[in-house]
């Protein structure tokens, strides 16, 4: 599942439904649906931003079509956020060694936080 796009305006948490595209050769801004990927010099906008769109004195605005109701999420999207949450759940087992017959078992020394340092490289201690 695609993760969810917000609006680019500050302090707005609503999701995108618009991308806004300058024409700076043109003077012109172009709001259109949503585009499929974030691209670097476009804004992702919610419905309320969309709306109420303001450009620069002299500039044009040419809208597309836009619905600029947010989609509500379908079934697929909801199975693939269980599923990923489920994944994320699942927590690797350490590598466990039966104790042999009659020893002890030590504990495994403590991870340092502090790397080792050999020359300019640093070897970080992995645990394994």
């Amino acid at each position: 599942m695609r993760p969810a796009r917000q609006c680019i305006r500050p302090t707005c948490a609503q999701p995108a439904v618009a991308t806004l595209t300058y024409v700076y050769a043109d003077s012109t801004a172009v709001l259109g649906p949503l585009s499929t990927h974030a691209e670097p010099h476009s804004y992702d906008l919610c419905g309320a931003h969309a709306e109420r769109l303001t450009v620069p004195h002299g500039w044009e605005v040419v809208r597309l079509d836009v619905d600029l109701t947010p989609a509500a999420p379908t079934s697929d999207d909801l199975v693939a956020l269980a599923d990923a949450v489920r994944e994320a759940s699942r927590t690797v087992p350490r590598r466990a060694t039966p104790p042999a017959q009659g020893r002890p078992v030590l504990p495994e020394p403590p991870v340092s936080a502090e790397p080792k340092r050999r020359g300019h490289l640093r070897v970080l201690d992995g645990g394994e």
